[in-house]
């Protein structure tokens, strides 16, 4: 059984809106992205996995536990960041990540300092006069400080610049190195391509891909562009027995598609013709997903 289950969920807003029929399964120590743009479904499955929601049909198992029936004994071993940060009480950020620490019974203030100096954050100022982009970190150190197995995050880099975002990637690389679960939305493809294992894809409430993202990072099969100096060799070139992708005749310029262990025999055939370049064209989540979404549509 997976550590994390969703069986056709849905929750139906009208007017199109909510999540339909959503089923997705979460292995133990993977970090596992949620992908869509705004309105897409993301937050609505996230609050199902937090019980705070009910849904209208299907159900969210994690740990094997019942996420709505038995959402209180969930959240004994869950860190959770939602979309829209919103502190109780006016205390300082210290006092914060001291109370959520009291009330979890878990976690480790030595680590959350460190992770505060990491983070750049005033632990010292008003919770309710921090800037969206210091809640967000002091939420992200209560989520790692606290030592949870399972982290659900929704959209956590929000409001963060480049620098903490990429430190707060690198934190998650850390958790999953501890074994922990990591569950992610997110609308930046560079984030869930560097750091997640499987990714999934929704769209207007409804799953349109599950990518092992593996088949991305390592694909064996390239595409190349190259660019010919003669009309000649462009012309001998199309003649070759290669799979053409793509073809600027005004430009000389051919792309094709080749598998690794063919590369040899391309280089071999290239030094008969004289080139201006030649370049691997390399894969992306953000194209493949751009590719998903125009086939899906």
């Amino acid at each position: 059984m997976a550590y994390i289950e969703i069986n056709h969920l849905t929750k139906d807003y009208g007017k199109g809106r909510g999540v339909f029929d959503i089923s997705l399964e979460i292995e133990k120590g993977e970090i596992y992205g949620f992908v869509g743009i705004n309105g897409a479904g993301k937050t609505t499955t996230i609050r199902h996995m937090m019980g705070f929601l009910k849904p209208d049909e299907g159900s969210v198992t994690i740990n094997e536990l019942d996420a709505t029936k038995n959402s209180a004994e969930v959240k004994r071993y869950v860190s959770y960041i939602p979309g829209e940060i919103n502190f109780p009480g006016n205390t300082t950020g210290e006092g914060f990540l001291k109370d959520q620490m009291y009330l979890s019974g878990r976690g480790s203030w030595e680590h959350a300092k460190e992770l505060s100096n990491l983070l750049q954050l005033d632990m010292t100022s008003p919770v309710r006069s921090m800037s969206k982009g210091m809640k967000q970190k002091t939420a992200i150190v209560s989520a790692f400080a606290s030592d949870a197995e399972l982290l659900i995050m929704d959209e956590p880099t929000t409001g963060l610049d480049p620098l903490m975002r990429d430190i707060f990637l690198d934190l998650l690389k850390k958790e999953k190195e501890k074994g922990k679960t990591i569950f992610m939305s997110s609308h930046i493809f560079r984030e869930v391509e560097e750091v997640c294992d499987r990714v999934a894809v929704i769209r207007e409430g409804k799953m349109i891909e599950v990518t092992d993202m593996k088949k991305i990072r390592y694909n064996q099969n390239k595409i190349y562009r190259m660019e010919f100096k003669s009309l000649e060799d462009f012309e001998r070139f199309l003649r070759l027995n290669y799979q053409i992708e793509q073809v600027k005749a005004d430009d000389l310029q051919v792309f094709i598609q080749i598998h690794d262990h063919d590369i040899n025999h391309l280089i071999n055939d290239l030094k008969t013709f004289d080139l201006v370049y030649f370049k691997e064209i390399k894969n992306s989540f953000e194209k493949y997903i751009t590719k998903v979404f125009k086939e899906e549509v």
